[in-house]
């Protein structure tokens, strides 16, 4: 089985300083370090029983938020979002209610595991769908209890609950499965996962050479009907250009006007022959 892991705060060799403990255990809470030595010995378990060809993400932080994923296991038939727990005591999975029980009585633990592991699974399938990652199966959503003091009662509960003496028959469960994915492609899926492929912007098609836009134009005037994306100027909306005077069209002068007109050419030609007379009189 292949492990890729995640986890934040933990040096190359896996290991998780003081310094670092302090910081996760601030970030992410007091349960953070259990869970993650509990993450271990689960794994450990699976490791033995499970092939080559199951790929398991370790606390997989989703890109821009707070998220978690604890641990994320793909398999030829199986894809399943799993939380483990270090929880020790007597509980009760119900439905989607996680109790605990106290002499007898029941009562809703102060952490829901059921519920905190099926919003992971279901955050986890609105990633893949973001991304683009198509898998013909549904994240299962599993609860392991790492412990062996943990008793848990099981009543129709929402999401697989494993005890840690049923980690052996889970993962058996998981290599019988019926393969849906080849094995060459698990690897290229978990990868996806972790590095999602940017999406690409489809180019848009050339645009139309001017006679086939004018051939266009011109079989849908008699078709009666106009082409997407091709509008005759006449169509064009107003507001697209600016708002252009239109010519003004000269109108026929009366015969009023007309006359008007010759009197003032007369009077003028008048004037202009006075002016002569009275420069050439004075001159000579």
């Amino acid at each position: 089985m292949r492990v890729i892991d995640k986890t934040p705060f933990q040096d190359e060799q896996g290991n998780i300083s003081l310094i670092a403990r302090i910081q996760g255990t601030l970030k992410y809470g007091l349960s953070w370090y259990s869970e993650l030595e509990a993450q271990k010995r689960v794994i450990a378990y699976l490791d033995r029983v499970l092939e080559k060809g199951f790929v398991l993400i370790r606390n997989f932080p989703l890109p821009d938020s707070e998220i978690v994923i604890p641990l994320i296991l793909i398999g030829p038939g199986s894809l399943s979002v799993i939380l483990v727990s270090p929880v020790k005591g007597q509980f009760e999975a119900k439905g989607a209610d996680w109790n605990i029980i106290t002499n007898g009585v029941a009562a809703p633990a102060s952490r829901n595991l059921i519920d905190l592991v099926g919003k992971l699974s279901r955050v986890f399938q609105k990633y893949m769908q973001v991304h683009n990652i198509n898998i013909p199966m549904q994240p299962e959503p599993v609860l392991i209890a790492s412990d062996p003091g943990a008793q848990i009662e099981s009543v129709r509960p929402m999401v697989r609950v494993v005890r840690s003496d049923a980690i052996k028959q889970f993962a058996n469960t998981l290599s019988q499965a019926s393969p849906v994915l080849r094995t060459d492609l698990i690897s290229i899926i978990a990868d996806l996962i972790i590095e999602p492929q940017p999406k690409t912007i489809q180019p848009s098609e050339p645009d139309a050479t001017p006679e086939e836009r004018a051939k266009a134009i011109f079989n849908a005037s008699e078709a009666g009907t106009i082409p997407p994306g091709v509008m005759p100027p006449s169509a064009q909306p107003r507001g697209n250009k600016a708002a252009q005077p239109a010519p003004k069209k000269s109108r026929p002068m009366s015969r009023t006007q007309l006359i008007m007109l010759v009197v003032l050419g007369i009077f003028e030609c008048c004037v202009l022959a006075g002016g002569v007379y009275f420069l050439f009189f004075f001159n000579s």
